[in-house]
Order: structure tokens, then sequence, then C-alpha cells
């Protein structure tokens, strides 16, 4: 250890009595120091930045200071250790090694050493920027950071043990700095070659050493990269002394090419097995576990067992949606499942591609006069597909129907002989595959019985199938809507009551604003499914109190004559917006920060409710307008630019009236859970989509829904608000460290680098 520790304070000495190891630490301050200050304005203005710390550091997609360096990194290394050996052997004491007692292997670590402290010198650059992040952001995320440099660290090393054996191979340092950027610059790129073949994606794959620094530069430390970073060390290092070892005793060919096999193959066997899922350990650094699936997704994992899950993901060539699922985008797609098989390794992944047409096509293809087939090939020309690759419409119409997703890219996921669908979501959503919460849902609707949500047909009520505007489909059975009550867990299904049974052990019916009454076998069905304990929402609209009011008098509810209507400058006096009450936060917690803020929810044509409060049930209201600007306004009127007044010899009520209400009682075992709201719009497709008012319409029917199914759907995936959302920065602050990084930091490392410089050559 002392001759290395030795022989790496000369190999110090000689770097840093040369200009280069000085240049390039003001080169990297300065190149980092553009992007920093430019990035510090912005900061200052914002009111709120969301993982400040990532936001600066880390994030690709934003300044992420740490990870655009990583892209340059290899661009500094060559010049350091060009002549790191290939000086040895040009001024011949390669010679004197030989012959010294000093073994070769304590000269190439030695040499090592010294790139390992100039490196944390890089790293120190980077610290001073870390440094001013942290004085103006309070609660940074130190642990994510640490990280981070440790995966710029590693991939310094990586890259240095590369450029000590290049510099062995030739005695001219020029040359060893060339060779040493263009086997960078290809472990760098050489990722992006081949992710069209499987084989050669993953050779590339595991080639590529920059990719493996961004996982960690996420906050995300894992045995398996960093073995693999070691492994990369070791394997140049060996192969460095092995050089040096071949050259100063004679041998064959032959046994020079065995002993290099030797060291590739242990070093690849290290970084195979350390590779498997149950071999790699994680660690996330993150303030709020971001890299990490919710406790939620990992207790659903946990209750799974050991029992496989297979995930076949289906990908039509001829539809949009392949696109984003090409066999280049495999890599990215495994990715994604990664944090599901940190927790359960054996999900076992596979992918089939196919083409057929698209549901509708027909249609087109005859106006447009062509065939299938001509579509087909000039798809595959465009898209440069190779069909033999593709099973045939024929292939596919065995394995699967698929027409009924639009035959469009959609996984299937297998566990326990059951079966589910998860889709992927096309624009206008902003991310095309799915998320925490739709994955999760999919995987424990096999572990269980999954909620049904059941619409009556009768008294032509609004439809879930229908895209109107005053239907439901939106929010209830569209397949390429990720809200979508399908696409979070449920089952939907309707019944005709004239014809039909109410369904048993439903999450509930649904009754939505019926237009004639109910006959009396409809009446009698429906008292006796809220009297065996049946949960149940009943939606009605103004006008319609004669319909409702024979079924919501057994459970002490009323609709009261009139239309509710609301004053405004800006909208229609028949749109309500009545806000939240303590009771929709009782239904559903996560409305907590909207009940707070007073959020409306917009109720087009509203009746006000009245309840008994001693009545069989627990009532609450969810829903309360404002006694200041509504009233209950009784008899015809109109609505249109003359504006309507209370006017109380006509029977007008003012004040505040509850439009939605929560009822609940116990009942074989469990609570029985009711709902009943003087209007039906309120989650109707026009209302879910509305952008003249900032509404929570979605949230809220999302609420409703999840306490029918009591909390099993939609999943939580909820997460802390991060801390470091806030900077401390005012223009007099971004200011000063503008001086500090342009001029007064960069001067003094050159200051310095020129005074050891001048006195070195004076002595």
């Amino acid at each position: 250890m002392k001759k290395i520790i030795q022989i790496a304070r000369l190999e110090l000495s000689l770097l840093f009595y040369s200009p280069i190891a000085w240049l390039l630490l003001v080169v990297l301050f300065v190149q980092m120091g553009l992007g920093f200050t430019a990035a510090l304005p912005t900061i200052q203005k914002a009111s709120a930045i969301p993982y400040l710390t990532s936001f600066l550091f880390t994030d690709p997609k934003k300044i992420g200071m740490l990870t655009q360096i990583l892209a340059h990194l290899y661009l500094y290394i060559p010049l350091l250790t060009m002549g790191i050996i290939s000086r040895e052997m040009s001024s011949g004491s390669i010679k004197l090694l030989y012959s010294s007692p000093v073994k070769l292997s304590e000269v190439v670590y030695g040499k090592f050493a010294a790139m390992l402290t100039y490196n944390l010198m890089i790293i120190g650059v980077m610290c001073t920027f870390i440094i001013f992040g942290a004085w103006f952001t309070p609660h940074f995320d130190y642990p994510h950071i640490l990280v981070a440099l440790l995966a710029v660290f590693l991939l310094l090393n990586a890259y240095a043990a590369i450029g000590i054996f290049v510099s062995s191979l030739t005695t001219y340092q020029a040359v060893a700095a060339i060779s040493t950027f263009v086997v960078l610059a290809f472990m760098n790129y050489i990722g992006k070659l081949g992710q069209g073949i499987d084989f050669i994606r993953d050779l590339t794959h595991s080639l590529s050493m920059p990719s493996r620094a961004e996982r960690m530069m996420a906050g995300l430390l894992n045995t398996r990269d960093v073995i693999y970073y070691l492994v990369i060390i070791g394997m140049f290092l060996a192969f460095t002394i092995t050089k040096l070892e071949m050259e100063r005793r004679c041998k064959s060919a032959l046994q020079q090419a065995v002993r290099y096999v030797m060291i590739v193959l242990v070093g690849l066997s290290i970084a195979y097995i350390s590779s498997r899922q149950p071999m790699i350990a994680y660690f996330d650094a993150t303030d709020t576990k971001l890299n990490t699936i919710t406790k939620a997704s990992q207790d659903l994992l946990k209750k799974m067992g050991d029992g496989p899950i297979e995930m076949t993901e289906y990908i039509n060539g001829m539809e949009d949606s392949y696109n984003q699922a090409t066999p280049k985008q495999r890599i990215a797609d495994i990715a994604r499942w990664e944090p599901y098989l940190r927790f359960k390794p054996n999900i076992n992944l596979k992918w089939v591609y196919y083409y057929d047409s698209i549901p509708g096509s027909k249609e087109w293809f005859v106006k447009s006069k062509t065939t299938f087939n001509d579509w087909m090939v000039f798809m595959a020309n465009i898209q440069k597909l190779d069909l033999r690759k593709f099973l045939t419409p024929e292939e596919i119409h065995k394995q699967i129907n698929l027409q009924v997703e639009g035959a469009r890219a959609v996984m299937q996921l297998k566990y326990q002989g059951k079966n589910t669908f998860l889709r992927t979501f096309p624009a206008p959503d902003d991310y095309f595959w799915p998320k925490e919460e739709e994955t999760t849902a999919a995987l424990k609707r096999m572990t269980m019985t999954p909620p049904k949500i059941v619409f009556a047909t009768d008294g032509y009520q609004r439809g879930m199938d229908k895209l109107g505007d005053r239907d439901y489909k939106s929010i209830i059975n569209t397949k390429m809507v990720r809200s979508s009550l399908i696409n979070q867990g449920f089952d939907v299904d309707s019944v005709t009551l004239e014809k039909a049974e109410i369904p048993k052990d439903i999450a509930a019916l649904v009754i939505a604003d019926p237009k004639v009454a109910f006959s009396s076998a409809v009446l009698s069905k429906l008292q006796k499914y809220i009297a065996e304990g049946g949960n149940i929402l009943i939606a009605g609209e103004p006008g319609k109190q004669s319909v409702l009011n024979p079924l919501l008098a057994d459970i002490g509810v009323k609709m009261l004559d009139g239309t509710l209507v609301q004053s405004s400058k800006d909208y229609s006096y028949g749109l309500v917006a009545p806000a939240l009450a303590a009771g929709a936060v009782a239904m559903a917690p996560g409305l907590q920060q909207f009940y707070a803020q007073n959020s409306p929810v917009s109720m087009p044509d509203v009746a006000a409710l009245s309840y008994d409060e001693q009545g069989k049930f627990d009532i609450h209201p969810l829903l309360m307008t404002d006694a200041q600007t509504t009233w209950l306004k009784k008899g015809r009127f109109t609505l249109d630019s003359v504006a309507l007044a209370v006017d109380l010899r006509n029977g007008d009520q003012q004040g505040a009236f509850p439009t939605a209400l929560t009822l609940t009682r116990q009942m074989n075992n469990k609570e029985q859970r009711i709902i009943v709201s003087g209007d039906a719009d309120f989650f109707s497709n026009s209302e879910l989509t509305r952008s003249n008012m900032r509404t929570i319409n979605g949230l809220f029917a999302t609420g409703i829904f999840s306490w029918f199914s009591y909390g099993e759907f939609p999943i939580d995936t909820s997460r802390p608000a991060p801390k470091d959302n806030i900077s401390t920065l005012t223009k007099a602050s971004v200011k000063t460290i503008q001086i500090l990084c342009y001029a007064v930091i960069p001067g003094v490392i050159f200051l310095i680098g020129m005074i050891i410089l001048i006195r070195r050559k004076r002595k």
C-alpha cells in the first residue's frame, strides 16, 4: 500500500505540474456555471418549483446539471490518461519498472489511485454548485444528490480505467488520447445501436455506460449498476496489468489470448449474476421515494405470493400506437416494469407484434377504394416494417381478440387463471403508458372480484355507453381515457329493470335521470334492493321530482320543488357551483385540500334536497350552495339576458341548500351506502371537460365510486408533498452567485494553477 501511495503522489505531481489538469478544471467549472446561473432568474421568479433539488441537478427534462454533464464527461478523461503509461514507454523508464522490486500491479494501482484523486477534484467542482443550491433551497434533498455524485464518480473512474489501459497500448501520447476518446465515445453511444434486434439490443445496452449512471441520477442506488462499474474498472485494470506483464515475460499469443478471455469471462459472469433481478438490492434516496412503487402496490405484490405473473404486450404495426412501442423502445419498456420486478421478480415479460385492420377501417377502405392488403403494404413501406416478423391477422385471431381493444398497443396480464387488459392512452393524454394507478389496479383485479357499477336503463336514463354531452361514457366506459372506471379497476354493466332482476353483489346501482315514472314492478324491485342493503346512486333533475320522490321517500330524502339558481356576472343563472361540504371529505379524504380551498362542482339545472335527520339513515351533505348567491326558484322562468331576482311572493327561498347527500347505515354486517344528487350532469361527458370554470367534477365523481367500492379502487398512489419546493433566492443573491461563478471561482482555480506551474518552472 505504501508503494501505491508513493506512485500515486508522483503521478499527481506530474499531472498538476502541467497546465492540462488545471485547464480542464476551469473548463468544467465554466461549462457547469453557464447552465447553473442561467437557471437562477427563473427559480428566483417562481413562487414554487416542486422537487427543486431534482429540477436543478438531476432531472434531464428540466435543468438537470449533473445529468446534462454526463454526456460530456468522456471528453475530459483522454487528455488526463494519455500519458499515464505511454509516457513511461516512450521515455524508456518502463524498463526500470520491469527490473525494480515494485510489482506491476502496484504501479497500475498507484496510477489509478492518482486518477481517483483527480476525479474527486472534479466531484469537488460539482459540489461547489451543490453548495450554492443547498444554500438557497430549504429542505435540500441531500441523499438524492449524494447518490447522483456517486454515479458520476463511478463513471469517471470507469473512464479512467479504460484510459489507463489504452495508454498502455502505445508509446505515443497523442495516439493514446485519440484512441481513448474513440473508445469512450463508442461506449457512450453504443446503447443507441441495434435497438431493433433483440440480441444486439441486449448486448449494446449492457455496454452502454452512461445509461447506468442515469438510473442512479434519479436517486435509485442499486447493486447491479454499482457492481457493473466496479467490474468495468477491475477488467480494464486487469487488462493493463496483463499487458505489462506480457511484455516483461515472453508469452505466446495463445497464452495472452487465454488470459484476456479469462478476465472477460470472470467480469461478465460477475456482471451477469449481479444483474439477475433476485440478486439486486435497492435504496431509493429521494425524500418522497419517487423511484419506488407506493405501499399499496407493494402490499398487493406481497399478497400475490410466489405465483408468476405473465405480461404479454400486443403491438399492431398498422395502428399509430406502434410508434410508441417499437422494438427499439424495448429497453425503456422493461424499465417501466422494473419498480414491480423489484418486489416480484417472477413477472414474465413478453412482446407480440402483429398486423391487423383497425375497427372502423372497412368503411374507410370502401370510401377510398382501397383494400387492407394495399394499406398494409403502404404502411410497411413507410415504417420500414419486416412483416415476416409480425403475426398475420389469422394468426393473432387464433390467440386473442384484440378488436375489442381497438387493435392498438395493449398489455394482457395473467395470474392464476385470471386475465385482464392494461391499456395505453393516446393524445390528449400527456403520457402514453399506464401509470402506477392503472398498473396496480389491473394486477389487483386478478386477486379479487372487481367491484361492478350497474346502470339502470329504464325510463330513458342517461347512458354509460354514449358520447352525448349528458351521458357518461367518458368517466365510466371509455377504454382510451385513463380516468375511466374500467381503467381504474371497476367492471361496468347495465340492466333493464323491467325485464331483469338487479344483479347480486354489485358495488352500486346507478339511477341517472329517469324521464318517466317507474312502474310498480320496477319501484318494488328498487325498494327491495335498498331495503336489503344495496348501494345506490340516485341522480335526478329539476322537473322530475315526481319521478324520483316516491323512491326517495323510503330513505328520508326529498327533491324540493323548483330549480336552484345562482347569480353570476359571467355564467348563466342556471349554472350552480356548490362547494364541498364536510361530508365530502369524510367520503373521500383525498378531497381535503379542495374542501379547504372551497373548490366548486359545476351543476347545471339542479334541484335542492331536504332530508329527515331522525330517519333510519345517517345523512350528511356532500355539496352545499352559497347562501348569498343562490336561491330556490319556484314556478316557470326563462334564463336569458335579463337577470333573475328572488321573488318571495312566488315562493322563492334564498339560502344554502344541499345538492348531494350521503346516506349510510349498518346492514348485513356491512355499511350500506347511498348517494342522492339533485343533478345528473355533474359527471356527464360535457361537465368533465368544462373549460370556462375551474371545477373538480372528475375528482368528486371518482371519489363517489371509490366510496362505493369501499376504497378498493381506484388505487391510492399519493405521496407526501415535496419539501424542497421553495427557494430563498433574491435578485441580489442571484447577482452574487453569478459573479462568483463567472469570475471569482474560475479565476481562483486559474490563479492557483498558474502559481504552481510558475514555481515548478523556477525550480
